[in-house]
């Protein structure tokens, strides 16, 4: 759910005119937090918080325990101030995933023009669907329907003439709502909201627009742009000048090439045992693995984020000789940069692997590495994560686990060997 701000007056009847509002913005409702309640009906209508029991950040909360200024983002323990008879239930980002890729696959079954932003929202160019499913509102409540019935959970629709209206129209209709922002209303529309709704104005900006005295979006686009210019930048000037006057080109791309994929996890209690560290390391790159594998993706390099206990955040890359998908060949390289990080005598609070420069498995060619030439090669090890992954979608990813890194007991040539874990 967007935190950002609201006019009371932007969400009354504009009426059914729909001509010229194709793009709908699809937000599912507190979604983590969502598809918990539909694992655990039990849950409903308690404050649940969705996230690290001590140490993380709330992923999500549900709007029970919104009510008590819970938001994601958030430190637990500051919302577990807030909202003290909170539940916090663990995330669970493979059933996160499994319902995100269901959904998707119900927007799809509506237009071919759709465009994923993130695991829980999308936007739809739906003009070529009318005739076939009818007017933008009644799409939007047969989406609705279809994500309550199949998935236990809901979404929000906003409708508008472009993708920016639609976005803040979806915000406006949470939770569980449609809003329809038409074509002829969005000047009006937007001009009841204050600045910060625009896309691109964060804190800064809007502090910086506050000292020109603009402080809601009438007031920017009754402002010359060249003023903008000057208070904000001459680009972001131009940009939101446009926004305000509902003026938004971008189409809605039905592909998005993922620039990385990543995990990380928070440690419950500061971490100084290196074996613990490669432990978690190896279970990182293993999850990127997977990942890579469910969308047909190598990576070229691999990236470790550490945070040591003062909250210092360290980063470091390397880029591998030829890219992969394997968790074994992500891992050394992550272990490799994890041994080089100065941690400067600290444990170790935050450590994440995150994979970049993607590219369709099916076109890249790989070289084999030294250590194959002279040992075993990568496919068999391949092989047996691809295995791992069968099991995992059966019957959930912790029934299976890669398998800790040791040193071979006879032959010098190689210094590790990767063990997959028996089926618990």
């Amino acid at each position: 759910m967007s935190r950002g701000p609201r006019s009371p007056d932007a969400r009354r009847d504009w009426g059914r005119e729909e001509d010229g509002c194709s793009i709908l913005h699809v937000d599912m409702d507190a979604f983590f937090a969502s598809v918990e309640l539909a694992r655990r009906p039990q849950l409903r209508g308690l404050p649940v918080i969705v996230g690290g029991a001590h140490r993380g950040v709330v992923l999500a909360a549900t709007y029970e325990a919104r009510a008590f200024g819970v938001h994601s983002a958030m430190p637990m323990s500051a919302a577990l101030r807030l909202c003290p008879q909170a539940v916090v239930v663990p995330p669970d980002h493979g059933a996160y995933r499994e319902v995100s890729t269901g959904v998707m696959q119900v927007l799809g079954d509506v237009t071919a023009i759709l465009e994923q932003v993130s695991v829980d929202e999308a936007f739809l160019d739906v003009a070529g669907a009318r005739r076939r499913l009818g007017p933008p509102t009644r799409i939007a409540a047969l989406i609705r329907q279809q994500v309550s019935a199949q998935f236990g959970i809901t979404c929000s629709v906003g409708i508008g003439a472009t993708k920016f209206v639609a976005k803040l129209a979806s915000s406006h209709a949470k939770p569980d709502g449609v809003l329809l922002v038409p074509r002829a209303a969005t000047v009006d529309f937007l001009h009841a909201l204050p600045v910060g709704a625009l896309w691109g104005v964060g804190e800064r900006t809007e502090q910086a627009l506050a000292r020109w005295g603009i402080r809601t979006v009438s007031e920017l686009a009754q402002t010359d742009v060249m003023v903008l210019q000057h208070a904000i930048g001459k680009v972001a000037g131009a940009h939101l000048y446009d926004l305000a006057w509902g003026r938004d080109p971008r189409p809605v791309q039905p592909h998005r090439d993922e620039k990385s994929i990543g995990a990380e996890e928070t440690f419950d209690v500061d971490v100084s045992d290196p074996a613990v560290l490669e432990a978690k390391v190896l279970e990182l790159a293993d999850r990127c693995a997977s990942r890579l594998r469910s969308q047909r993706l190598v990576a070229r390099t691999v990236s470790l984020k550490v945070r040591t206990s003062d909250f210092r955040t360290l980063s470091r890359s390397r880029t591998l000789a030829s890219p992969t998908d394997v968790a074994r060949e992500l891992y050394l390289a992550a272990r490799a940069l994890l041994a080089a990080v100065d941690l400067g005598g600290l444990p170790v609070r935050l450590v994440g692997v995150r994979t970049e420069g993607l590219a369709p498995a099916a076109s890249s060619v790989r070289q084999p590495t030294l250590e194959e030439a002279v040992d075993e090669p990568a496919g068999p090890r391949r092989d047996a994560e691809v295995a791992m992954d069968l099991v995992r979608r059966r019957f959930g990813r912790a029934a299976i686990r890669p398998g800790t890194v040791a040193p071979r007991p006879v032959t010098p040539r190689s210094t590790t060997t990767f063990v997959p874990a028996d089926l618990s």
